[in-house]
């Protein structure tokens, strides 16, 4: 998976997700060269939802359904 910039430009490549514990690990690279270790707690993924308005909660969870982007 690929996070981009507006521009289109790669900012990071995720490997792989993993469970660790009460924690969620990304494993990537970020600008395509330098490796990544991503912790995701829960406390920071409830503050991560605290910083959402409902719409984009809406939005988060029908993501899936929508067409992608062609870039």
């Amino acid at each position: 998976m690929e996070l981009i910039t507006t521009d289109n430009e790669n900012l990071m490549t995720v490997e792989r997700l993993e469970k660790q514990g009460n924690n969620l690990v990304v494993h990537g690279e970020i600008m395509g060269t330098m490796p990544v270790r991503a912790v995701l707690t829960p406390d920071q993924a409830r503050a991560a939802l605290k910083l959402m308005k409902p719409g984009v909660l809406l939005f988060l969870l029908t993501i899936l359904f929508r067409p992608g982007a062609k870039r």
